[in-house]
């Protein structure tokens, strides 16, 4: 048997293949089925099986695509209530993958309808465990993702109980030597405290996963309650689209036309203008949003944060390279549906934005409105400016009416990126208002916190 994993960082998201006697099952898959495809036909194999550990919330699967072009048999949970063609397994079951076996799991407490799956070996010894969103290295999975989307739904204190017993029953009834692979690692938002492995063994999580250790059910509950990061708004369109069964991936997005940016121009819904925030700065359309594409930054998650899936918009980017990148990004949420053209332009005429003077800033930073954007948990450990008003960038766009006053505005985050896009939402809601983005001088003050007005 082999396994493999793949892993997205900029989703933070691993999915994986196991191969045996020229079979391979796959877990979890990505949007893009090329990857898989292209490990099947090194190894002279066949996709005969895709497993869904549950309707994933921060991605977009490939898993109905996949069976509609290899014919491979889709795996979910019973109660799932999937809305593509599937078979349907539950506790114990056995599924056979050429000389090994997949033993189904049922653990809930991420989702109602999660399991993970064991890899049993040639000699019938169980090698692994594909534990989903249920258990992470270092963490477990948040409980909170499932009050209003999928087939079935729960409360997050009832799914945060169903966790503990998951965690007591299951996981930890499985050998020390057993290795763990988990569909995230640090930086997903489907926990909190996610560890950078991206694979471990029951017997180390064992004894170094705080969700692991001996407790009672009850303060288990309140920890794993306790500071979750916040829900982005694609999240509940991403269950759906994975409960349904997503459209397939056009990889060349020929779909999505290319349209020519002209000066003046006032487009009939939201621009999304992924150019780096000097770009954006120095000329705009009038109420675009600032996302900045990056090979590195969380483009997808952060438009899809403040973006809702019921919002069509026109995307902007610097160069011609990045059109297929940005868009190929985008399609990992499913946001490309939502996407009505592109444009390409690296200089634009329109809106300029205000430069923060930093000496006068500096010199009288209390006469200025200053809108901190991190998560309110951030803000709490770390105030900065202690008359800052606390409104997290992924409530932004919905809370501008709390930004009162005539004053000057200033927003920071924590290095910057957050905050251009916070101050583009702020431009957009106070046109003709001095809106400054304080940018990565934030670092600066941060060294100085906390600091009276």
């Amino acid at each position: 048997m082999t396994i493999h994993q793949f892993y997205d960082k900029n989703l933070a998201h691993a999915s994986y293949a196991i191969l045996s006697n020229g079979e391979v099952a796959l877990v979890d898959p990505g949007r893009d089925p090329q990857p898989y495809y292209t490990f099947a036909q090194n190894h002279g194999a066949k996709i005969t099986k895709v497993f869904e550990t549950h309707p994933h919330a921060d991605f977009v699967s490939s898993h109905f695509q996949i069976h509609k072009e290899k014919g491979a048999g889709i795996y979910v949970h019973q109660d799932l209530g999937a809305g593509y063609p599937h078979i349907k397994v539950g506790d114990g079951e056995v599924v056979p993958l050429g000389a090994v076996t997949i033993r189904v799991l049922y653990t809930p407490g991420h989702s109602p309808d999660s399991i993970s799956l064991v890899a049993v070996n040639e000699a019938g010894k169980d090698e692994a465990v594909f534990t989903g969103d249920s258990l992470f290295i270092g963490d477990c999975g948040r409980p909170d993702l499932r009050e209003n989307a999928g087939n079935l739904t729960a409360r997050r204190e009832e799914l945060a109980r169903m966790m503990y017993h998951t965690l007591h029953h299951r996981f930890l009834k499985l050998g020390d030597d057993v290795k763990v692979y988990p569909a995230h690692g640090a930086g997903s938002l489907c926990g909190k405290n996610l560890s950078d492995q991206l694979s471990s063994t029951i017997g180390v999580e064992r004894v170094s996963n705080w969700s692991m250790q001996e407790m009672s059910e009850d303060d288990f509950v309140k920890a794993l309650l306790e500071g979750q990061p916040f829900i982005p708004k694609y999240f509940g369109y991403d269950v759906r689209l994975n409960k349904d069964g997503a459209p397939d991936l056009k990889p060349d997005f020929a779909w999505i036309p290319v349209v020519a940016y002209q000066p003046g121009w006032k487009p009939d819904v939201l621009v999304v203008d992924a150019r780096p925030a000097s770009k954006f700065r120095s000329g705009h359309m009038p109420g675009a949003l600032n996302v900045p594409y990056s090979a590195t930054d969380k483009f997808e998650t952060w438009v899809g944060a403040v973006v809702a899936p019921d919002e069509k918009f026109y995307l902007v980017v610097e160069e011609e390279s990045s059109r297929k990148a940005a868009l190929a990004r985008l399609a990992s949420i499913g946001y490309d549906a939502l996407v009505k053209g592109v444009m390409v332009v690296s200089e634009m005429e329109g809106v300029i934005s205000s430069e923060l003077e930093h000496d006068a800033f500096e010199d009288a930073y209390g006469n200025y409105v200053i809108i901190d954007i991190r998560q309110e948990g951030e803000h709490a450990a770390g105030p900065v400016f202690s008359h800052a008003v606390n409104i997290p960038l992924s409530e932004l766009r919905e809370r501008v009416k709390e930004v009162n006053g005539e004053a000057p505005v200033v927003v920071h985050c924590a290095g910057g990126y957050r905050s251009a896009i916070g101050t583009s939402i702020l431009e957009r809601a106070f046109p003709g208002r001095h809106v400054y983005d304080l940018g990565n001088r934030i670092k600066t003050w941060m060294e100085r916190m906390p600091l009276s007005a």
